[in-house]
Parts: C-alpha cells; structure tokens; sequence
C-alpha cells in the first residue's frame, strides 16, 4: 500500500473562513474528509497535518522519512522563501508534489515563484480543494507505471 503524508501548511486551517473568494467555501475537516475518501478509493494510507510553523513541518517531514513513499505538500505562503522546507523536502528524497488551491500564477507577482518546485515531482494548482485530490491521483498513477 501506498503511504502519503499530506502536509497543510500556515493558514490553511482557516479554509471556508479566510478569503473565501480565493481558496473555496470547503472547511478544512471537509477538505481532510475529501482527501481520506480518495485516499480509500485508491487504497493509498494517509497522514494528514497541519502546522502554521516552518520548524514543525520539516520536523514532519524528517519524522515520516522512513514512513512515507510520497508527500503532497500545500506550502502556502511558505511556498515563496521557505529554503529550509526546500532543503528538508529534497532530503526526503523521494516523490513530493507541491498543491495549491488558487492559481499562484494568477495571483499577486510574488507569489509567482515557488522555491519548493524545483525540488517537486509535480506542482498542481487552480483547482480549489481538487488540486490535493489530483495529487492523490498523480501519486497513485506514478507508483501504478
């Protein structure tokens, strides 16, 4: 079986709350809810976390190194300067897919550019809470060639 750590990153816990016109109407326990669902019907095994502290999600990162064949990632702001996210999700060192609810790229300039990508199998944005359930999708084909 597939095991996935789900990382949420700063502010992502105010889903359904903060910027509505932005990130959705879906609360965080919906999204959370969606993606246990999608993770069942693949038979894909999920830890799903959330933190607002850089330090504690490259901790996560670190502690489910062993654990985990994939991480999908929604950075938030983090996305734009987090170096050391960067550099902990580059030692994990396997499959990492960087979601985001709205498009960055339709958004204020700086959010524009992702230090995570480059370190990503994938970035998959713009498609509201969809996006973390296409990273679902993306894993489950990746590791199903």
């Amino acid at each position: 079986m597939i095991k996935v750590l789900v990382l949420h990153g700063p502010n992502l816990n105010l889903l359904g709350v903060r910027e509505p016109n932005i990130y959705g109407r879906v609360d965080f326990q919906t999204l959370n809810n969606l993606i246990l669902q999608k993770a069942k019907e693949r038979e894909i095994e999920v830890e799903i976390k959330q933190s607002n502290f850089e330090g504690q999600l490259i901790d996560w990162i670190q502690e489910y190194r062993d654990w985990a064949d994939a991480i999908i990632i929604n950075p938030g702001a983090l996305t734009h300067y987090s170096y050391s996210l960067r550099d902990a999700l580059l030692a994990f060192g396997k499959p990492v897919i960087e979601v985001h609810i709205s498009n960055i790229y339709k958004r204020e300039e700086f959010r524009h550019h992702s230090v995570i990508a480059p370190v990503a199998l994938g970035q998959i944005s713009g498609f509201g809470v969809n996006s973390y359930l296409l990273a679902l999708e993306a894993i489950f084909l990746y590791f199903n060639k």
